[in-house]
C-alpha cells in the first residue's frame, strides 16, 4: 500500500462501498450482504464484505470493473468511473423479475482515509461548493486543519497555515508535480481558481520521499478537472458586495476514448474601492487577474498515458491610500506574470499491473514586481523539475517498492530592501535518488520506510529519511505514527512581502558575498501520531480523529518583528519548536440530510531568539474552535454555515513600547468569532446558483495599519494583522453546465 502516487498512474486506490440484498420476505427491504464477494475483473484481486455489508478493495490502474456475487442472487459487473466514490450496490434475487440493479454514490464532502499509512483527507467538489472558493487560498474555510488569515493590511491577500507552520512549509502540488514553491509560495495560492479544482488531498506530516525532500508540515495535492471526465461546457459567474467580479469558463472535448483536451479560462476584476476601516487605505487593491490553461491527455490500450499542459497567469494590482495625507502618500502597485508547462508520461505493464514507470517534467518562469512609496521589489525565478519513478512489488502484494531519480534547477533573482544587500542571486541545482519500501499485512498493518539522498550545488550532500506506520486492530479504528526529515531553501523576501508595507529598516544576515552562508536552508524533523475511528451514536454514523504533531527545526530563518525600528532576518539553530494537536468529529445528524463537523486545535510555537528571549510566535492563535453544519435538500435548498472561534494572538513587542501610539500598545489580540454561510440550489442539473455571506458578524481588526497623518512618518506599518481587515461581504454566483451525453452502452 503506497502513499500518494507521484504521477497520474497510481499504483493503488482504495474503493469503498456497501453491498445489500433484497429481503426474501419483502422486496422493498434491504439487508447487508454479509460475506458477499467483490473482486476486480481485470486482476482477480478481491475481498469479502464485513457483517455490515461494507468492503474496501485496493485497485491498481488497470482495474476498470468489479464483479459482485452472493449466493442466491444475481452476479453483477460494475464499471468503476471514480474510485473516490463510496458506492452502494443492491443485488436482486435470481428469481426476481426486476431488470435493473441500483448503484448509487454516497460521497462525503471530505473523506477521511482509514487505509493510507499517513493521515490523509480527500476534499471533494462537494466540500469546495460549501463556500465561494474563488481560488486556493479561499478553499479551506470549511477545513479545520487549515488556518486561513490575511498576510497584511494592504494586499487583501490570504495565506494558510498547517500544523502551525506557514505556507512555504507545506508542499503544494498540482497532480503531484510541485508547482507552488519559491517565489510563488505565498501569492501562488491565488493562481488556481476554485472552479478548476476537481478534488484536493491533504496529508499531515512529512510524506513520501518520492514527492521530494520538502514539506515539513504536509502536502496539499490539487487535482484539476480532467478533460476526459469533466463536462464539455461549464460557465461560472461571481459577484460580491466588495466590487469583485469573476468569470470562469471550463471547456472539455473527448475526441475518442484515448484522446481528450481541455481549456480553462479565468478573469477577475476588482473594480470598486472599499475602505471599511475608514482609515484612508483601500481594503483591497484595484486590479485584474487573467489566467488560462490548456491541457491534453492520451491513454493507449497498451497502458501508456501521456499528459501535458501549459498555463499563463497575469495579475495587476494598485492600492494604498485613497485620500492621501501629508506630502508623501503611500502607494502600492504590483504586477506578476507566470508561465508554466508540464508533461507526464507513464506506462503500466499490462500483464503485470502492479508494475509501472512514470516520468514528470515541469518548467516555470515566474516574474514579480512591487512598487511602493517606501521600497521596490523585483523577483524572477526560473525552474526546471523532473522526476522519474519506477514501482513494482517483491514476490506478492505484501511487499512493494518505489525508486527513482529527481533533478531540480532553480535560478532566482530578487532585489531586497536591505541597503547592505540590495540583490540576491541564487543558482541551485539539486539531483537525488530515492527508494521506498511498503510492507502491508491485510488491512491491519502497514509500514512505509523511505530514504532520499540529494546533492545541492549550494549545500552539498544531505539525506531525507522518513517512516510511516499504520495499525488497525479491528479493521476500523486506525492508529498511525510518522517521523521524517524535511528541508528547503527559503526565499526570505518573497515569503515575507509584507515587509514592503512598513517604514522599518530591513536587515538580512550577511553581505553581498556571504549571505548564502549566513542564511542557510531550513531543516526540520516532524513527528506525529494520530487516531481515527468510526462510531455510531443514536443510530447515526460519525468519525472521530485526533492527531498530535511535533516539529523541531534544526535550522530555521526567523523574521524578528520585536524591534519597533527594524525587521531583522537571522538563522536560528535548534531553538524553534512547534506543538500542534487537533480533535475532530464528523457526525451525520440526519441521514443524507444534515452533517455536523466540530473541531478544536491547539498550537504552541516556541522561538528562542538570539538574545535569549523565549516567546511564542507572534500573530498565531493558541486555540481555535471550529463548527460546520451542512443541510442538503435537493428539492429545496442546500445550506451551509461555518463558525470559527479564534483565541488570542501574541502581538510583537514593538506595540508595547512608547515609540508607538497608545492604540497599538496591547500585548495580545482579543478573541473573536467569524461566521460564513451559504445557500445554493441546482435547477434541472444544468443551472446552479448560490448566495453567501462572509464575516457575517462584521468583526474587523481596528487600526490594521499603524500610521499617523503622514504615512511617510516612522509609524507606518501594515504587517501586524491578526484578524479580518474587511467586514461583512455578500456574494452571489451562478454556474451553467452542459453535461455530456451518457454512453449508449
Amino acid at each position: 500500500m503506497c502513499l500518494l502516487s507521484t504521477f497520474t498512474i497510481k499504483a493503488q486506490q482504495i474503493l469503498k462501498g456497501k453491498v445489500s440484498i433484497q429481503s426474501l420476505a419483502d422486496a422493498e427491504k434491504e439487508m447487508p450482504a454479509i460475506g458477499a464477494k467483490v473482486k476486480c475483473l481485470q486482476t482477480g484481486i478481491g475481498t469479502t464484505c464485513n457483517p455490515d455489508g461494507e468492503f474496501q478493495l485496493a485497485l491498481d490502474a488497470s482495474c476498470k470493473q468489479i464483479i459482485v456475487s452472493y449466493i442466491g442472487y444475481k452476479t453483477d459487473t460494475i464499471n468503476i468511473k471514480d474510485p473516490n466514490n463510496i458506492i452502494n450496490i443492491v443485488l436482486i434475487t435470481k428469481k426476481s423479475s426486476l431488470k435493473n440493479i441500483n448503484v448509487y454514490a454516497n460521497k462525503p464532502a471530505t473523506q477521511i482515509s482509514f487505509l493510507t499509512p499517513n493521515q490523509h483527507f480527500v476534499i471533494t467538489q462537494k466540500e469546495l461548493r460549501k463556500a465561494a472558493c474563488c481560488n486556493l487560498s479561499e478553499s479551506f474555510e470549511t477545513t479545520p486543519s487549515i488556518d486561513v488569515s490575511y498576510s497584511d493590511a494592504i494586499t487583501g491577500q490570504k495565506q494558510i497555515q498547517l500544523l502551525g507552520l506557514a505556507t512555504p512549509n507545506t508542499m503544494i502540488t498540482h497532480e503531484n508535480i510541485p508547482m507552488i514553491r519559491g517565489l510563488s509560495s505565498i501569492v501562488g495560492l491565488n493562481y488556481t481558481p476554485g472552479t478548476w479544482v476537481s478534488s484536493m488531498q491533504l496529508s499531515k506530516g512529512t510524506g513520501s520521499v518520492a514527492n521530494g525532500y520538502e514539506g515539513a508540515a504536509g502536502q496539499i495535492n490539487v487535482e484539476l478537472v480532467k478533460p476526459n471526465e469533466d463536462i464539455p461546457v461549464s460557465v461560472n459567474l461571481y459577484q460580491n458586495s466588495g466590487g469583485r467580479t469573476e468569470a470562469n469558463v471550463n471547456l472539455a472535448h473527448e475526441f475518442n476514448h484515448q484522446l481528450s483536451a481541455g481549456l480553462l479560462l479565468h478573469h477577475k476584476n476588482q473594480w470598486r474601492t472599499t475602505d471599511m476601516q475608514h482609515d484612508g487605505f483601500m481594503d483591497n487593491p484595484l486590479g485584474q487577474q487573467n489566467i488560462g490553461l490548456f491541457r491534453m491527455q492520451y491513454f493507449s490500450k497498451k497502458g501508456t498515458e501521456i499528459q501535458g499542459g501549459i498555463k499563463y497567469t497575469n495579475v495587476t494590482a494598485n492600492g494604498g491610500e485613497i485620500h492621501p495625507h501629508g506630502l508623501h502618500p503611500f502607494n502600492y502597485n504590483a504586477k506578476n506574470v507566470r508561465e508554466e508547462a508540464w508533461l507526464k508520461i507513464g506506462q503500466v505493464f499490462k500483464n503485470k499491473p502492479w508494475k509501472s514507470i512514470g516520468w514528470q517534467h515541469a518548467i516555470i518562469n515566474d516574474k514579480q514586481k512591487i512598487n511602493t512609496s517606501i521600497y521596490d521589489y523585483t523577483g524572477n525565478q526560473k525552474t526546471y523539475y523532473t522526476n522519474l519513478i519506477f514501482q513494482s512489488r517483491i514476490g506478492n502484494t505484501n511487499h512493494s517498492y518505489r525508486t527513482g531519480v529527481t533533478y531540480i534547477n532553480d535560478l532566482t533573482h530578487e532585489s531586497t530592501p536591505d541597503i547592505a544587500l540590495t540583490n540576491i542571486h541564487t543558482k541551485e541545482q539539486t539531483a537525488g535518488v530515492f527508494a521506498e519500501h511498503t510492507y502491508a499485512y491485510l488491512d491491519n498493518f502497514t509500514v512505509v520506510t523511505g530514504m532520499r539522498l540529494d546533492h545541492s550545488s549550494l549545500y552539498g550532500l544531505f539525506a531525507t529519511p522518513r517512516l510511516h506506520i499504520r495499525y488497525s486492530k479491528n479493521g476500523k479504528s486506525v492508529f498511525r505514527l510518522s517521523t521524517g526529515r524535511a528541508q528547503r531553501t527559503a526565499n526570505v523576501i518573497s515569503e515575507n512581502q509584507q515587509i514592503y508595507f512598513t517604514n522599518r529598516t530591513i536587515k538580512l544576515t550577511g553581505t553581498q558575498n556571504d549571505w548564502q552562508e549566513k542564511l542557510q536552508r531550513e531543516i526540520a524533523w516532524n513527528n506525529g501520531a494520530s487516531y481515527s475511528t468510526p462510531f455510531e451514536f443514536l443510530y447515526k454514523k460519525g468519525t472521530f480523529v485526533f492527531d498530535y504533531y511535533y516539529t523541531a527545526f534544526l535550522n530555521s530563518i526567523i523574521a524578528d518583528y520585536e524591534n519597533p525600528k527594524e525587521i531583522t532576518f537571522f538563522n536560528l539553530k535548534n531553538n524553534h519548536k512547534v506543538h500542534s494537536a487537533q480533535a475532530q468529529v464528523d457526525y451525520n445528524l440526519i441521514r443524507k440530510k444534515l452533517d455536523l463537523r466540530l473541531a478544536y486545535r491547539f498550537v504552541d510555537t516556541r522561538i528562542k531568539y538570539n538574545d535569549g528571549r523565549v516567546m511564542n510566535k507572534p500573530l498565531q492563535s493558541f486555540h481555535r474552535a471550529f463548527a460546520n453544519i451542512s443541510y442538503i435538500n435537493k428539492r429545496l435548498l442546500d445550506a451551509d454555515m461555518t463558525i470559527v472561534w479564534n483565541g488570542k494572538k501574541r502581538l510583537p513587542n514593538s506595540r508595547a513600547t512608547n515609540l508607538n501610539p497608545q492604540p497599538y500598545s496591547e500585548q495580545y489580540s482579543p478573541n473573536f468569532i467569524t461566521i460564513n454561510g451559504q445557500i445554493s440550489k441546482t435547477f434541472k442539473t444544468k443551472h446552479y446558483t448560490y448566495l453567501g455571506v462572509e464575516n457575517a458578524t462584521n468583526y474587523m481588526q481596528h487600526h490594521p495599519i499603524i500610521t499617523t497623518h503622514s504615512s511617510a512618518e516612522y509609524y507606518l506599518d501594515a504587517t501586524q494583522t491578526w484578524g479580518p481587515i474587511m467586514g461583512i461581504n455578500v456574494y452571489l454566483g451562478y454556474t451553467y453546465t452542459l453535461k455530456k451525453k451518457e454512453d449508449k452502452e
